[in-house]
C-alpha cells in the first residue's frame, strides 16, 4: 500500500551534493504479528482508552478504497479479514477462515468459521465477502482496491469504459463477477482466470476484507457514517477529516486476538513534529514513526519507551512517464544514478534506512541484494545518459512531495545533488497534504519526479511489482502512480502467478524486477525501520512488519 511516511523537516539547512531524497509512508499498507518493541503490561482493568497518531486518511474508511498507511491502520483495527499474517510472513488462520483450499489453484474453496459477527450484530456470513469483492471490483464504485480481483473470472465485465477526458464511454455489462458463487452462509468458492498459487496468502489484505449488509444496501451514505466492521474495536462516531475518532472495544470480537484496551482514539495531525512533541508532552501515547531529526536523541530520552521493528517500507522517486521530459529510460536511469543515497541516510536518518538496492524489499522471498544497476552513485554515466537523450538541462525540474510528513530535508536534498551533479536546478512542490497529494498524481498532475512509499499488503515479491507496475493498476483502480506499462514486465508477472508454487513464481517475479530496473519507472531510494515511542500510560507497544502498530495488543495503567 502506499504510504506518506511521517519522517520530518530535519536538518533545514542541506548539504549541497551530500542530502538526497526520500522517506517512505506509513504502512501503505493488513496484517498482524511483526517485531517491535514493548513497553511491558500496562497492566490496569482493560478498560482505559489510549490515542495514536496518524495523518489524514485519503478516503472514507472503507477497506476496498484503503489503499494507504494511514487509513489502513485504522481499518485493521475495525476489520479482520480471512487470514492474517505471523512474524515470518507466513500466513495464519486466526481470522475469519476455517480453510482455503484448492486442487489445482484455479478454483478455490473458502470455509469461515462460525460465530463471526459485525459491530452492528449482523452475521459475517459467505455473501458478506463476495458481496464485497463484487462492490470493490465494479469500476463505477471506483474503489483503489479494485485491481486486487482482476484474476477472477467475470471481473472485466464490472469494468466500464471511459476516455482519455475520464467520461464514461460504456458501463460495466455486469455487477458480480461470474468466478465468485456463494455454496452456503459459510462456504464459497473462487474461479481465477489462471493458476495463483499464492491466492490464499492475498485475501489478508483489507481490499479482501467483509462489508457489511448495511453498508451494501447504501454504500453512499455509509462510507461517510459510523464504519460497520468485525474486527476488535468499533467506532462510536463517524470519522472526522483533519481530526479522527474515537474507537470502543468489541466486547463479542471472534478472533484470537480481542483489545487488550476499552479503546482507541486515533488522532489526525498535519505535522509530525507537532504529534511528537504531543508525546513528549504526555497528550498523545503513540507515535509510528518518530520524525528523523528525532532519532538521534528519542533512545536516551524515551528509554525503554523507545523501539525499533523491522519493516517491509519501500521509499522511491517515483518518474511521471506521460511526461515528455521523462518518457526516456535513459533520463530516468540517468536522474538515479546522480543520487547517493549513502550520504543520505547517514545524514538525514541516523543510519536507520538502508539505501535501496532492488525494487523488492529484503523482508520477502525473491530479494536480490544489488538487484538494481542505477541505484549506484555513478555521475559520469548520469551526465552521459542525458546527453544521449537530449535531455533540456536549462529547465529545472520540479520535485514533489506531501507537506507535513517530514520529507522538506531529504527532497531538497535530492535537489541539491541533481544541481550538482548533472546540473540541474530544481524547484521544490510540497505543498498538498497526502489526501490532496494522491489524488493528484491519480489525475497525471506530477510534473517532475515525486516521493511515494510502499508497505507490502501482503507477504510477496508479487506485490512488490503488480500494484505499481501493470496496465490493470493504473488509476483510478490501483497504485501506478507513474503510469508506466510494459506488455513483457506483465507477461514475465503473469507466468509467476501461474507457477505451481510461491518457490517457483520467485524466478519469473525476478525476471518481471528485472525489466522494472532497466526501463526504471521510479528510482528506488530507501528501505526502512519502524522507529516509535510511547507514554507512560501504555505498555506492550510493538509494530508490525506492515508498519502498523498492533493496536489490539496494546494495554492502558490507567
Amino acid at each position: 500500500m502506499r504510504v506518506p511516511t511521517r519522517t520530518t523537516r530535519a536538518m533545514a539547512v542541506a548539504m549541497a551534493g551530500v542530502f538526497a531524497l526520500s522517506a517512505c509512508g506509513g504502512s501503505d499498507d493488513g496484517g498482524s504479528g511483526g517485531s517491535g518493541g514493548s513497553g511491558g503490561s500496562g497492566g490496569g482493568s482493560g478498560d482505559g482508552t489510549w490515542s495514536m497518531y496518524i495523518g489524514n486518511p485519503e478516503n472514507p474508511i472503507v477497506p476496498g478504497n484503503t489503499t494507504e498507511s494511514e487509513g489502513s491502520q485504522v481499518v485493521d483495527g475495525l476489520w479482520t479479514g480471512l487470514v492474517q499474517y505471523a512474524e515470518d510472513g507466513s500466513v495464519e488462520y486466526t481470522g475469519v477462515a476455517e480453510s482455503i483450499e484448492s486442487e489445482d489453484n484455479v478454483t478455490w474453496t473458502v470455509t469461515l468459521k462460525d460465530g463471526w459477527t459485525f459491530h452492528d450484530d449482523t452475521p459475517v456470513t459467505a455473501s458478506s465477502f463476495v458481496d464485497a469483492w463484487n462492490y470493490t471490483a465494479l469500476s463505477t464504485n471506483a474503489q483503489g482496491g479494485s485491481y486486487f480481483f482482476s484474476n477472477i473470472v467475470g471481473y472485466d465485465a464490472l469494468q466500464g469504459e471511459t476516455d482519455d477526458e475520464g467520461n464514461v464511454v460504456a458501463e460495466p455489462s455486469a455487477t458480480e463477477m461470474s468466478g465468485l458463487t456463494v455454496v452456503d452462509d459459510q462456504t464459497f468458492t473462487v474461479e481465477l482466470t489462471e493458476p495463483f498459487s499464492i491466492f490464499p496468502t492475498t485475501v489478508g489484505y483489507s481490499a479482501f476484507y467483509p462489508l457489511s449488509e448495511a453498508f451494501l444496501a447504501d454504500p453512499e451514505t455509509m462510507a461517510t457514517d459510523v464504519p460497520i466492521g468485525n474486527g476488535p474495536f468499533m467506532a462510536t462516531t463517524p470519522f472526522e477529516d483533519s481530526v479522527g475518532f474515537e474507537t470502543t472495544r468489541f466486547e463479542d470480537y471472534a478472533g484470537e486476538n480481542p483489545a487488550q484496551s476499552g479503546g482507541v482514539e486515533y488522532r489526525v495531525y498535519t505535522d509530525v513534529n507537532t504529534a511528537y512533541a504531543d508525546v513528549q508532552a504526555g497528550n498523545l501515547d503513540v507515535i509510528n514513526p518518530i520524525p528523523p531529526d528525532a532519532i538521534a536523541t528519542a533512545e536516551e530520552e524515551f528509554g525503554d519507551r523507545f523501539a525499533e521493528a523491522e519493516s517491509s517500507s519501500f521509499t522511491y522517486v517515483g518518474f511521471p512517464t506521460y511526461d515528455e521530459r521523462f518518457s526516456d529510460p535513459r533520463v530516468r536511469q540517468a536522474f538515479s544514478m546522480a543520487i547517493d543515497r549513502q550520504a543520505i541516510t547517514d545524514a538525514i536518518f541516523q543510519g536507520t534506512r538502508v539505501p535501496a538496492d532492488a525494487a523488492v524489499a529484503p523482508t520477502v522471498e525473491g530479494y536480490r541484494e544489488g538487484a538494481c544497476e542505477y541505484c549506484a552513485l555513478d555521475v559520469e554515466r548520469a551526465n552521459q545518459l542525458l546527453d544521449e537523450a537530449g535531455f533540456d538541462r536549462s529547465q529545472p525540474v520540479e520535485l514533489w512531495f506531501n507537506a507535513g510528513a517530514g520529507h522538506d530535508a531529504w527532497m531538497q536534498a535530492v535537489g541539491n545533488q541533481f544541481r550538482e551533479n548533472v546540473g540541474v536546478d530544481y524547484q521544490l512542490r510540497g505543498d498538498l497534504e497526502f489526501a490532496q497529494y494522491l489524488p493528484l498524481g491519480d489525475e497525471q498532475g506530477f510534473t517532475g519526479p515525486f516521493r511515494l512509499g510502499w508497505v507490502m499488503d501482503y507477504p510477496s515479491a508479487q506485490n512488490y511489482l503488480q500494484p505499481l507496475y501493470t496496465q490493470e493498476a493504473l488509476p483510478p483502480n490501483g497504485s501506478n502512480a507513474t503510469f508506466y506499462t510494459n506488455p513483457e514486465f506483465d507477461e514475465q508477472l503473469a507466468l509467476g502467478n501461474q507457477a505451481d508454487s510461491p518457490e517457483d513464481a520467485v524466478e519469473y517475479y525476478n525476471a518481471a524486477e528485472d525489466i522494472i530496473l532497466e526501463d526504471m519507472p521510479i528510482a528506488p531510494m530507501f528501505f526502512g525501520l519502524s522507529q516509535f515511542v510511547w507514554s507512560e500510560r501504555v505498555g506492550d507497544v510493538t509494530v508490525d512488519v506492515f508498519t502498523h502498530v498492533n493496536a489490539a495488543d496494546v494495554t492502558v495503567s490507567e
